[in-house]
């Protein structure tokens, strides 16, 4: 039997069963991703396997790096074939990591490979790959095509024209692609340099000055507007922690006017502008029905000397420690207060916060949006099956999993729809084991369509896309 076969991680017959019925066919939803949105408008084909699967890739970047892979071959400029066949030589040092799962998953979805990869078969495997490309099924649109994809979300910074989703709008894709509002960078009053060229190019765009805060605040709402008007939804916030202190409008004003003097917030005083801007975002969006979501928890770029050389989102990024539950729980009460608290999706990287997000959700859920507050799929060093499970095990634990709007790629690779597959195998094999051993009853009527709503239909009624 090769590896990954029909019924790959399904160690049940009622697993199998559930999978193949209700999991299986279903299309996908892409809610949450980083695809480059000028790859889809030009419908990109990709030259080579590396191109398609390597490229940017820091997952495999750290792994290469843990095995005594000289950086040559990750970021550096080596040739993409000797890229790929470093890359090959060191699968089978994976074993375990969830990297050995997609690797051969990946292979096996995209180009009909049914082998394990190594060093001995990689030449070959680049040839293969590399023929299957040429044709169009494997450019960017015949990807989304043949997965099933329904719609894609971006993730946008607040500055960008949009013209790629003009350009996919007007292409005839079938699949929608929406654009993400993603305005980390207005939080960066502690970074002038950065702060101010941003700031510069958000006035640009905006048609407006900002040099007070009221200014900054107006443009933002009238990015947030075309945003909107380009079909967006839903808007998106990577930050290490949840904010719950708030400056007033005086001195959120105060520490913006001498960031664009160039002087740097204090820690304090980020925090606390911050929190302030963070509570506009939450009122834009519950002015317009969108949801937010907050990636909360990572601890980037801690290698300084590999930061200065290579930049961020290269493979020196963790999980990190941060007390999460106050400052959350007063953001989110605080939104509340007011009456506007958007629909959320909470997204955590350290497990050890797992019941304090699958708690929290509970305490603001409206009685009015059913999941109104959600506990995101396990994410980043989490979207493996170990995690997975943890982390649909708080929501079962403490809310309604039934509810959940289940998987997402966050992935800037066009290589990465198998993992709704793998998903979708793990939501399968948790409710199989319950059902043959007595924990759920053994209907497949009740929980067949549960397991076909977590995998599409909940996210497409929640967030309200213009998906056909």
């Amino acid at each position: 039997m090769s590896f990954i076969h029909e019924d790959f991680l399904l160690t049940t017959k009622t697993a199998r069963r559930l999978y193949h019925q209700y999991a299986e066919r279903e299309p996908i939803l892409d809610y949450h991703c980083h695809l480059p949105p000028r790859d889809v408008a030009a419908n990109r084909r990709f030259e080579n396997l590396f191109e398609i699967w390597l490229e940017g890739d820091h997952y495999k970047w750290r792994a290469m790096r843990a095995d005594g892979v000289d950086e040559r071959y990750c970021t550096g400029d080596a040739s993409p074939r000797e890229k790929f066949l470093a890359w090959a030589r060191i699968v089978p040092h994976t074993l375990r990591n969830p990297l050995y799962h997609w690797t051969h998953l990946e292979l096996k979805r995209y180009f009909g490979i049914d082998e394990l990869l190594d060093e001995s078969n990689a030449a070959r495997v680049w040839d293969r790959a590399n023929e299957l490309l040429a044709g169009d099924d494997l450019r960017a649109h015949g990807i989304l095509r043949k997965f099933q994809v329904k719609a894609v979300c971006t993730t946008d910074d607040p500055t960008d024209d949009l013209s790629s989703h003009k350009a996919i709008a007007g292409s005839g894709l079938e699949t929608k692609v929406f654009p993400c509002f993603r305005p980390d960078k207005a939080l960066n009053v502690h970074i002038p340099e950065v702060f101010n060229t941003w700031a510069d190019r958000l006035q640009e765009v905006a048609n407006t000055g900002i040099g007070t805060l009221t200014e900054l605040v107006e443009a933002l709402r009238k990015r947030h507007d075309f945003f909107h008007q380009m079909g967006g939804r839903m808007s998106d916030h990577g930050v290490n922690h949840a904010y719950g202190e708030f400056a007033t409008e005086h001195e959120a004003a105060a520490i913006f006017g001498r960031a664009r003097m160039g002087h740097a917030a204090t820690p304090e005083e980020h925090d606390r502008f911050a929190g302030y801007l963070m509570l506009v975002f939450g009122r834009l969006d519950a002015e317009k029905g969108w949801t937010k979501q907050l990636h909360l928890g990572a601890r980037r770029n801690n290698n300084t000397r590999r930061f200065r050389e290579l930049g961020p989102d290269t493979g020196f990024d963790s999980a990190g420690d941060w007390l999460q539950a106050d400052a959350l729980g007063n953001y989110l009460d605080r939104l509340d207060q007011e009456g506007a608290l958007p629909k959320m999706v909470l997204y955590n990287l350290n497990p050890c916060d797992n019941y304090v997000f699958a708690t929290m959700i509970g305490n603001f859920q409206d009685g009015k949006i059913a999941g109104k507050i959600q506990f995101g799929s396990g994410w980043w060093f989490l979207d493996q099956k170990e995690a997975m499970e943890w982390q649909m095990n708080a929501l079962s634990n403490c809310g309604l999993i039934s509810r959940f709007v289940g998987m997402l790629t966050d992935s800037r690779s066009f290589m990465s729809y198998p993992r709704h597959e793998y998903f979708r195998r793990v939501l399968c094999e948790l409710f199989g084991k319950d059902m043959e051993e007595g924990r759920l009853p053994g209907d497949d009527s009740l929980v067949g369509p549960t397991i076909r709503n977590i995998c599409y239909l909940n996210a497409k009624e929640f967030l309200g896309l213009d998906v056909s």
